[in-house]
């Protein structure tokens, strides 16, 4: 699933708050938006398209009451399956561009290796 920065940037308030929000929580939550106020009902009919969103329910809004709206995949799997559909080599780049990152210091490379050798044993 591809996401335009706008989409990215409301599953990235809906992530952040960890429960479903409603429309107007979203607008009074996403700080640094790159969209204008009116185009949330068209950003969230196209995640919702994408299934990126689902409803699921309602909530009081002010004096009357709007739908929510809940992520139905992690930042994590997002991200993840965005990296896996570019094929192994896209993994590959990014793996190696991480390790010519200046932040790369032992003690993450020792997190990352625990990790890797708990999914390589996972597999076996």
């Amino acid at each position: 699933m591809e996401l335009t920065k706008s989409e990215l940037e409301i599953m990235n308030v809906i992530w952040a708050a960890g429960r479903p929000l409603t429309r107007g929580e979203i607008l009074e939550l996403s700080t640094n938006k790159n969209w204008k106020d009116n185009s949330i009902h068209i950003l969230l009919n196209r995640l919702l398209a994408k299934g990126a969103l689902a409803e699921s329910g309602f909530a009081r809004s002010g004096k009357s009451y709007g739908r929510l709206y809940e992520a139905m995949l992690t930042g994590e799997e997002y991200y993840a399956a965005s990296i896996f559909s570019g094929g192994p080599e896209r993994l590959t780049m990014l793996f190696d561009a991480l390790l010519k990152s200046p932040e790369i210091n032992a003690e993450l490379l020792d997190q990352f290796i625990a990790k890797l050798e708990a999914k390589k044993a996972e597999l076996k």
